[in-house]
């Protein structure tokens, strides 16, 4: 079991930083202890049902960029939180997914951004609807520590958080977070 996937990653969410009650595991075997555990996507599915019911507080699952996030999408309502790593910055299959979880899946818990996570990948994240961020890049920490979450102040594409219509362009809309 490792405390964290970057061991000097910090849980950044749009309240600040705050300290990670979530461990990242390797096996099912780590719900026999106190905590909240994030499982690989496998481990969690071999979970007795349950098991899984009883402990969904302290239950949250890790999806890799390969993983089908339809394996998850009737067993949502047994997961408080979803890690979806960005091993590498140019793979994007997870801004996908955490948009998925949000818009179609309708998931109320905590979408986790965890691996590469960028400063130019941030604010398009948070419009996505992520709203938990596992931050080891040295720029994003500081510009975090700062009060910086940068990006445009201006898109062209509507996402799950709603946002005002901007000037002149109805498809135009003003950053509102």
């Amino acid at each position: 079991m490792s405390e964290s996937i970057a061991e000097n990653a910090r849980l950044w969410t749009p309240n600040g930083f705050l300290e990670d009650e979530w461990v990242h595991a390797e096996s099912a075997d780590a719900l026999s202890g106190n905590g909240r555990f994030i499982l690989p996507l496998q481990a969690f599915l071999d979970l007795d049902p349950a098991v899984r019911r009883s402990a969904k507080e302290r239950l949250g699952v890790l999806l890799q960029p390969g993983d089908q996030l339809e394996k998850i999408a009737d067993l949502l309502d047994q997961i408080s939180l979803v890690a979806l790593a960005f091993p590498a910055f140019s793979d994007g299959r997870s801004f996908s997914k955490g948009e998925l979880l949000r818009s179609r899946y309708r998931f109320e818990g905590a979408v986790r951004a965890t691996g590469q996570v960028l400063v130019d990948q941030l604010p398009h994240m948070l419009r996505l609807g992520f709203d938990e961020f596992e931050v080891s890049n040295p720029v994003l920490l500081k510009r975090l520590e700062e009060g910086r979450t940068g990006g445009l102040p201006l898109s062209y594409q509507p996402t799950v958080k709603p946002e005002a219509k901007g000037p002149k362009y109805s498809w135009r809309r003003v950053r509102t977070g």
